[in-house]
């Protein structure tokens, strides 16, 4: 695992000189703190940061072929490189070390820009092609793996992290009003946009070629639609191959010259990944939890069940409320404002596990491949009500609102949530209303006319890129549709940015067995009415096959999440903090939001009236990246 980046002064054809790509390459240190590489030919050059984990004494970068007209950098794991290497082998390839990075190099030269189908794993990839005068990026299927580039008027040039680019002389830091639209709508900016403007992210299972002044990108690979084919196999057989695939990706993935562990929060996902981690393992598996002093918040007893199970080297970690440095830390490693509050814990367990292991197993990918949200319960749910009339939903409506909804989850919250989302007119605006911040229509009265006018035609962006992920699987199981658009939009924009960001800036590496390919691909050859059964049973078939290898506590529990509780923190510790930030003169004067509604969601509350934990939060994130990159970013 490392970070990569690289330039090419494709229009003036000027050297790429060494100081350059080390003011790039010191900006991700965090992400490989063991070695660092470059390569530069005349216009062109290349430069990493590795985290060794592979073949510790050969595997530097950047690496070459056979004849030098070639050059790679690569960030990721390829699980499956042993077996390509000896076919690459048998078909004549000779090679200088047993690195992954080096078998990339070679299917390239067999493959060219089709190489990203062979590989198993997570990457981020970038090769100079000398001959042809090309860059060559790609990125894994699931987006494990970030990579931003840029085209200046006289150059190219691409890094895991979007501060790299920051660093290249004509490169404007122009903000994109859309992307703080999208951002405050989603939680998180979607590839290819990114907040400024200029810049993009290359998204999930796509390549690019940058050749003669021009970038052509193209996706290689995608979830299978409609291929729901194995509801008529008898159930016994569905459990044992569900078993057999997710126990092959947690054993490819347990390979390592470093100490290695899991995180594991005592939900069905990465209880199963530990037990399996268990079962393949031959001393006993690190596990790491962390929880909040405010019980309902912390899962930490049913870690510890796990853990006695297996006889896992267990440790653990409290959260504290204390926290406005690691607040302004966060901001600056996202690089782009990110309101997902997961973060937080996802960095301090990152931090702590990081003194005992150097790579962790996760359960990432197990809700959306296998139908675990309680999102999918809720638009089923809308189905059996969508007969109602219009009147008498929003009759019960006015009724809930004089109700106080000073927790979220709770009933009357659900019943509000659910009335509201059946008035909607589409599916794109229900799904929308679940996972955003601020929903269709709440930012009505937040925005200032100077920044609706700014957004123009462009407000809006997020149910547009929804409604495309929407189109993609147009099919009738409403569970796959729902666990498809997840899986190309929030897990890989908002879930996969987490954890790599939280990890990555503790020089750990993390690895997701439920995201393999093979057991995505598996997934969603079952019908969606085996993952949820009736408004109750999420993952049903993924539970029905670990039963008898989990607590029965852990087998039977509801879905909690990575929750933080931030209701309680802007009514305490962190009251000042916020108000002291998004209501400052520095932060009004911005002028994206109208400072009484600003101060209308603030009253609210810290007077019990509605919880708008998570709204304040998406505020505060904002305010703290622009003064760490709009106001005074520094090399």
């Amino acid at each position: 695992m490392c970070g990569i980046c690289g330039l090419y002064n494709y229009a003036s054809g000027l050297p790429v000189e060494r100081k350059d790509l080390k003011a790039m390459n010191d900006l991700i240190v965090h992400r490989g703190p063991d070695d660092e590489g470059y390569y530069e030919d005349r216009e062109a050059g290349l430069a990493m940061r590795r985290l060794s984990i592979i073949d510790l004494s050969t595997g530097h970068q950047p690496m070459t072929n056979e004849d030098g007209s070639a050059w790679i950098v690569f960030n990721g794991e390829i699980y499956n490189y042993q077996e390509l290497r000896e076919g690459l082998l048998a078909r004549g390839h000779t090679f200088k070390t047993k690195s992954d990075t080096e078998v990339i190099l070679h299917l390239y030269e067999e493959k060219g820009t089709d190489f990203p189908k062979e590989l198993r794993g997570m990457f981020a990839v970038a090769i100079w092609d000398k001959r042809r005068k090309r860059l060559v990026l790609a990125r894994d299927r699931m987006g494990k793996k970030p990579l931003f580039y840029a085209v200046t008027p006289s150059a190219f040039a691409f890094g895991s992290e979007l501060r790299t680019l920051l660093t290249v002389k004509d490169l404007k830091r122009e903000i994109n009003p859309a992307a703080i639209d999208a951002y405050l709508a989603l939680q998180y900016i979607p590839s290819p946009m990114c907040v400024f403007k200029g810049v993009k992210k290359l998204e999930p299972a796509s390549t690019l070629v940058f050749e003669g002044g021009k970038v052509t990108t193209e996706k290689y690979w995608d979830l299978p639609v409609g291929a729901e084919k194995l509801g008529h196999v008898p159930l016994p057989e569905l459990k044992e191959r569900l078993k057999a695939e997710l126990s092959e990706a947690v054993r490819i993935r347990l390979m390592s010259e470093v100490p290695l562990g899991a995180f594991l929060s005592g939900g069905i996902d990465s209880s199963i990944i530990t037990a399996l981690m268990a079962k393949h393992s031959s001393t006993p598996v690190k596990t790491f939890a962390i929880g909040f002093k405010e019980e309902r918040f912390s899962e930490l007893g049913y870690a510890r069940q796990v853990a006695k199970m297996y006889g896992t080297e267990h440790t653990e970690f409290t959260v504290e409320a204390r926290m406005a440095d690691v607040l302004e830390k966060l901001a600056w490693h996202y690089g782009e404002p990110y309101a997902d509050s997961s973060a937080l814990p996802s960095y301090f367990v990152s931090r702590e596990t990081r003194r005992s292991v150097t790579v962790a197993l996760n359960g990432d990918g197990g809700d959306e491949a296998f139908g675990g949200y309680l999102r999918y319960v809720g638009m089923k749910a809308e189905r059996l009500i969508g007969w109602a009339p219009a009147w008498s939903k929003r009759a019960a409506l006015a009724g809930l609102g004089h109700i106080p909804k000073s927790a979220p989850f709770n009933v009357f919250w659900r019943a509000e949530k659910l009335l509201k989302f059946s008035l909607m007119e589409t599916l794109e605006r229900r799904y929308l209303s679940t996972v955003s911040f601020f929903g269709p229509g709440e930012t009505d009265g937040l925005y200032t006319d100077a920044f609706a006018n700014a957004l123009g035609h462009d407000r809006g962006y997020a149910e547009r890129y929804l409604s495309a992920a929407f189109a993609g699987n147009p099919n009738d199981d409403l569970l796959n549709r729902l666990s498809y658009v997840d899986l190309h939009t929030y897990l890989p924009e908002c879930l996969m940015t987490k954890m790599d960001i939280a990890s990555m800036a503790n020089s750990l590496e993390t690895r997701s067995p439920f995201l393999d390919h093979k057991v995505l691909e598996f997934a969603f050859q079952l019908p969606g009415n085996l993952k949820l059964k009736g408004l109750g049973g999420t993952k049903w078939l993924l539970k029905e096959t670990f039963r008898d290898m989990l607590p029965p506590e852990i087998y039977s529990r509801g879905k909690m999440g990575f929750g933080v509780p931030l209701g309680l923190w802007f009514r305490g510790d962190l009251k000042d903090y916020w108000a002291g930030a998004c209501l400052s003169q520095k932060a009004l004067g911005r002028g994206y939001f109208r400072p009484e509604a600003l101060l209308r969601l603030w009253d609210e509350h810290q007077q019990g009236k509605r919880d708008h934990g998570y709204k304040l939060w998406a505020l505060l994130m904002l305010e703290l990246w622009h003064r760490q990159y709009a106001d005074d970013f520094k090399l």
